[in-house]
């Protein structure tokens, strides 16, 4: 039987830090020195960190009109949809087409400047899309997400990977904000259960959610419009219903250590390309440039999220 070390938590808060970015730091594309500290701090002590005000939201609604259409469509299509343990709550891709693409959201300097100091120069990005949080139905009732891990495999036990979510909308208890453990980035893939890839993987066991609930509950914060919300990979969470009658689209895009070798891929408009070369500087893009009419075709034929494989190519059994 597992048992959750004790640590010196008992004092710690359970709300998320929350950063409020200057619009000096806005234009310049850069925290100053005390920000990316306590950003920084943050993230190696809680495994998350809130940054407000960093996109306009003009930019966040033009998007937020077409996501919640596609979102439509996608919850129409019912057990063949890309849902995520429960059908209130989806996967779902953005339109990655030159009418929608937005640097700010996608390729956030800011973003980028965080997950490199916690990372390395350069980090890898591989992943971009979205996460849908739907108001309930008749044949889909209020349900919540099992407190799980998207770090579903033996992974590193450093810093490896971290989740950009940019919500499209302000969060709170009422739509559906995710619902967060801090601190439980540093345990391991043993703490959960079910097999990689099936679509409830990544649980943690129950009686070690009751040990850490002792020790440092969960919160479901309220995030304000406009915020990027910046996540440990392997931190513990999960979706919560949404109660209101909008749909709730937040974005998650993942930004991993340059010298982590995952193979994944994003797909891009043609069109785009002198976009990402410019805005992506700081980052190492996997991208597939394809045809703007193929990218339009294809954004909504997606997987469900555990179906992603985050781990690494080659991984030898004796890494530590």
């Amino acid at each position: 039987m597992l048992n959750i070390v004790k640590t010196v938590t008992q004092h710690l808060p359970s709300i998320p830090i929350a950063i409020k970015v200057s619009p000096q730091e806005v234009a310049s594309g850069s925290l100053n020195w005390k920000n990316l500290e306590l950003a920084t701090r943050s993230l190696h002590r809680d495994g998350l960190v809130v940054l407000e005000d960093v996109i306009e939201h003009a930019k966040l609604d033009r998007l937020n009109e077409k996501m919640v259409k596609d979102a439509v469509i996608l919850q129409s299509a019912g057990d063949a949809s890309p849902f995520n343990y429960n059908k209130g709550n989806i996967q779902q891709d953005p339109p990655l087409t030159a009418e929608y693409f937005e640097p700010s959201i996608f390729l956030n300097a800011i973003a980028t400047q965080v997950t490199s100091s916690m990372m390395g120069p350069r980090p890898r990005l591989t992943f971009v899309s979205g996460n849908t949080a739907l108001p309930p139905t008749a044949d889909c009732p209020p349900q919540s997400q099992p407190t799980h891990s998207d770090a579903d495999f033996d992974h590193p036990s450093c810093p490896f990977a971290f989740v950009v979510n940019v919500p499209l909308v302000e969060m709170t208890p009422d739509n559906g904000s995710t619902e967060v453990w801090l601190g439980t980035h540093v345990f391991d893939h043993n703490y959960q259960e079910g097999k990689h890839g099936d679509r409830a993987s990544g649980r943690v066991v129950e009686s070690l959610l009751e040990q850490r609930r002792e020790e440092r509950p969960p919160s479901q914060p309220t995030v304000k419009k406009g915020s990027l919300v910046i996540r440990d990979l392997r931190l513990w969470h999960g979706g919560k219903p949404n109660f209101s009658n909008q749909i709730r689209v937040m974005l998650a895009s993942i930004y991993f250590a340059p010298w982590y070798r995952n193979a994944m891929h994003i797909d891009y408009s043609e069109a785009l390309k002198e976009t990402i070369n410019k805005y992506g500087c700081g980052l190492q893009i996997q991208a597939e440039f394809k045809p703007e009419e193929e990218i339009i075709k294809g954004y909504l034929n997606r997987p469900f999220g555990n179906a992603y494989d985050f781990n690494q190519q080659d991984r030898q059994e004796n890494e530590p």
